[in-house]
Order: C-alpha cells, then sequence, then structure tokens
C-alpha cells in the first residue's frame, strides 16, 4: 500500500515494526505521564509491561497493522481486527465491522494529523472490505479529549463500559 497524506505514507505493518510500535507506546506512556495522565496506561513503560511485548507482536501478526511513515520514519500505527477484544467487557457490533484494536503516533511528530491520517485509512480499509461500520474503544477519563478526538475523525459515541477502575467509551463510525 502507498496511500500518503501530507507527507504520511501508510503500509501494511509485519513483525518487524514491533519494536518501532513498542518505542511509540513507551513515548505514549511519558508523554502522558509527563501532563498528569497516569491513569489511562499506567506509569510502566509498555514495553516493561506483563504482556505487552507478546500483545504487540500478535497485533502485528494476528491482526491488521499499518503503519505511518514520514521521510521513512515509523511516525504511527493502527492495528484493525473483526471485532473487540475478548477481554473488554463489550460484545461485538450484530454486524460485520472493522474494530481499532490500536491506535497510537509518535509524540515527537505531534500536530501532524497522524492518528486522524491512520483512522481516514482505516475507514478506507473498511469500506474496501465491504463493511459498512468502523469501531474503537478508548480512555473515557480525565476531560474526555480522547472521546472528543475520536468525534473529531467522524466517529459517535455509542457505550460507555468500565474495565475494572478504567472508563470506556465506545464510538462507531459509518463508512459505507
Amino acid at each position: 500500500m502507498n496511500d500518503t497524506t501530507h507527507g504520511i505514507r501508510i503500509r501494511r505493518g509485519s513483525l518487524a515494526d514491533a519494536p518501532a510500535v513498542l518505542d511509540m507506546l513507551d513515548s505514549a506512556v511519558a508523554w502522558m505521564n509527563e501532563r498528569g495522565n497516569t491513569e489511562q496506561w499506567g506509569t510502566t513503560p509498555y514495553s516493561q509491561k506483563p504482556g505487552g511485548v507478546a500483545r504487540v507482536e500478535r497485533y502485528m501478526t494476528e491482526n491488521t497493522p499499518y503503519i505511518a511513515e514520514l521521510a521513512g520514519t515509523s511516525v504511527g500505527a493502527l492495528v484493525l481486527d473483526s471485532g473487540p477484544s475478548p477481554q473488554m467487557p463489550i460484545g461485538p457490533a450484530g454486524e460485520p465491522e472493522r474494530y481499532v484494536r490500536l491506535l497510537v503516533s509518535d509524540r515527537r511528530h505531534a500536530g501532524l494529523g497522524i492518528g486522524a491520517v491512520l483512522l481516514a485509512h482505516a475507514a478506507e480499509e473498511t469500506r474496501r472490505a465491504g463493511v459498512d461500520l468502523l469501531r474503537v474503544d478508548c480512555w473515557a477519563g480525565g476531560g474526555g479529549e480522547l472521546v472528543a478526538f475520536y468525534e473529531r475523525n467522524g466517529f459517535i459515541r455509542t457505550e460507555a463500559f468500565r474495565f475494572g477502575t478504567w472508563p470506556g467509551q465506545v464510538l462507531a463510525r459509518r463508512v459505507g
């Protein structure tokens, strides 16, 4: 795949991209912590969390990963699946869907719209698959900034949930 928007190229990911994705996740944890957000992903770097490396490796081999590149450098990652994680307290949509299992961008390139470009790519891939529904779940805590990000990118809130003490929100976008 060779989609390019704003100088950002989207390509299919592979297991070889796992270290870059883990680096982005570690950077995201540090970035959130620097801003006082220790609730969303905690304080431990993702690569050091129990099961963190294995989870990313599964994403890269068992799901449909995409990598955003800028001038040949990995700056974002998106993982699509056919439904939510079995560990989540939400079920499938009851119709064919694509589900964003992971969306992360390199905070060193914040403000370039990497997340928005990846979500637009997810919508296009969902359409190409002949599926009308794209869903995502996210952390709904703090001031709701993450939920608002997805809403700015065409998603609407569908159901709130709790995962232990973690407040979550499912959002959906019709792409057909």
